[in-house]
């Protein structure tokens, strides 16, 4: 009877660093991105022994017969050029998550399954530390419902001014962290950058319901084009680097996020720069900019 094609094991469950599922998800993504795997490096990874290692091995055979082969010479197990990865967490967007946060110092070693590391750079960022208290406060404040009055640093005052405010989200605009938060001093919702927070102590009850931030709630779909001003090639290439579908690609994000977006993506709505500059188009700029001038910032 001819075996049934392998499917990506996506159910087993990976509770426990020493549990044998998450072991074997590391042998299929070591094998995958490294091409080899030898019982030395599942026995210093998890700290096991070397009979568990092989039983290890074992299992996963079980689960892709077709995966690997033993070389005799090196004493290892190579990626069979029939491979086909059994867990899909042995996917590309994982392996460069991981690269990324080894590489920004976000990620010790030995908590990721990258073996071997190609040279990697990344463009740095100004940022700073936040306040460990001040992150702490604004958790606990979101998960009880609870107001916090804090010291903020705002672009429009000179000095710092307090604020009550009953926050219920946090976000990430790319570069900096914004808590969510109805002001009780503006009587709406706003976004604050928490490293402007300077001080902040709890206030009693919070405000209106998070969904009553119509804001937030509400979700914006981007369509994105190649600017028509490029030449074919350059179209081509942004459809490459946008991963556009028949010339268009859509972006879902918050609507109180839309603005960071649009930053990121270097559109001007209102003053939009040459086609090698803004490089994309919006083929829906006129319902986002309607949405845009519904943020309050």
């Amino acid at each position: 009877m001819p075996k049934k094609p392998l499917e990506p094991v996506v159910g087993l469950k990976t509770s426990s660093r020493w549990s044998q599922d998450r072991r074997l998800e590391f042998i299929d993504f070591r094998l995958r991105w490294d091409g080899r795997i030898n019982r030395s490096d599942i026995t210093s990874f998890f700290g096991i022994s070397v009979p568990q290692a092989s039983l290890d091995i074992a299992r996963y055979l079980e689960l892709g017969p077709e995966n690997l082969e033993y070389d005799r010479s090196s004493r290892i197990y190579l990626a069979s050029p029939a491979f086909k990865p059994v867990f899909a967490t042995s996917n590309s967007a994982q392996y460069l998550n991981d690269l990324l946060a080894l590489e920004a110092g976000l990620l010790e070693a030995d908590s990721s399954f990258l073996g071997w590391r190609p040279p990697t750079a990344l463009v740095p960022t100004p940022g700073r530390q936040l306040n460990s208290q001040t992150l702490t406060t604004l958790l606990k404040a979101i998960r009880d419902q609870l107001g916090v009055r804090v010291l903020y640093q705002s672009m429009t005052h000179p000095e710092p001014q307090h604020r009550d405010l009953s926050p219920h989200a946090i976000a990430h605009d790319g570069f900096r962290w914004h808590v969510r938060a109805y002001c009780h001093k503006r009587n709406e919702f706003l976004d604050f950058v928490i490293a402007r927070v300077l001080e902040i102590d709890f206030s009693g009850s919070g405000g209106p319901s998070p969904l009553e931030d119509k804001v937030w709630q509400t979700k914006v779909d981007l369509v994105l084009a190649p600017h028509p001003g490029l030449s074919l090639s350059m179209r081509r290439a942004i459809e490459i680097d946008y991963g556009m579908t028949d010339g268009t690609a859509i972006l879902s994000c918050r609507q109180a996020l839309l603005f960071y977006l649009l930053k990121h993506l270097r559109v001007e709505l209102d003053q939009p720069g040459t086609p090698h500059e803004q490089q994309i188009i919006l083929l829906n700029a006129v319902e986002v900019k309607a949405l845009l001038a519904g943020i309050q910032q």
